[in-house]
């Protein structure tokens, strides 16, 4: 019996993406997808997102890329420019889980340092029990260990959890160990998936 969900954030509560900063930056689509892809790629902002210190990754960016200095310091001067908002009808939705008696935590990869910037303006957040950052204990997404520590710190079993992530590699990293993993696709998709599994 499925007693407890625990919700990634990036992608499933909350909207982040580097190019609503870049895009009116650059002026250029184009050009920001370069930019991203290229410079200020994903793997740069994972090792941040595995607990690197922001300045560190930075400067050695920086360093590697002398003539995009302004934009490099942009990425992280200018964090919460990528953030989009909560994910459409997910506080509602956290809301009516929790109201059915489910416990609802929180199991991210994000930098310590931007997601001390996050967690006070969204409210979806303050509806989580307890939640763990990948940047805080320096382990990401999928590596085992931080769903084991997930597990061992909200106190809860992996055969009576759902784990709910819009990265496929994460959903199946969570089914490895037992958990039931959905991938998510939307709100609603959320809603017929929990329904079909008869937790909802």
């Amino acid at each position: 019996m499925i007693k407890n969900l625990i919700f990634d954030y990036g992608g499933v509560l909350l909207d982040w993406n580097p190019h609503y900063l870049y895009d009116p930056y650059f002026g250029d689509v184009e050009k920001a997808e370069w930019f991203l892809t290229n410079i200020c790629t994903y793997e740069w902002n994972a090792q941040h997102d595995n607990g690197k210190p922001i300045a560190e990754g930075v400067a050695e960016l920086i360093a590697e890329h002398p003539e995009w200095k302004k934009e490099i310091e942009l990425y992280y001067g200018e964090f919460m420019k990528m953030m989009g908002g909560q994910i459409a009808g997910m506080e509602e939705f956290v809301k009516e889980l929790k109201g059915k008696g489910l416990r609802v935590f929180g199991l991210s990869n994000w930098s310590e340092e931007t997601f001390a910037l996050v967690r006070p303006v969204y409210p979806v957040l303050n509806l989580m029990e307890d939640m763990v950052i990948s940047g805080v204990e320096h382990v990401m997404k999928p590596d085992p260990k931080i769903f084991e520590l997930a597990l061992q710190r909200f106190g809860i079993k992996a055969e009576e959890t759902v784990f709910v992530d819009d990265n496929l590699k994460n959903v199946a990293g969570a089914n490895a160990l037992g958990i039931t993993g959905i991938l998510f696709e939307g709100k609603e998709q959320l809603e017929r998936d929990l329904l079909r599994k008869e937790i909802f």
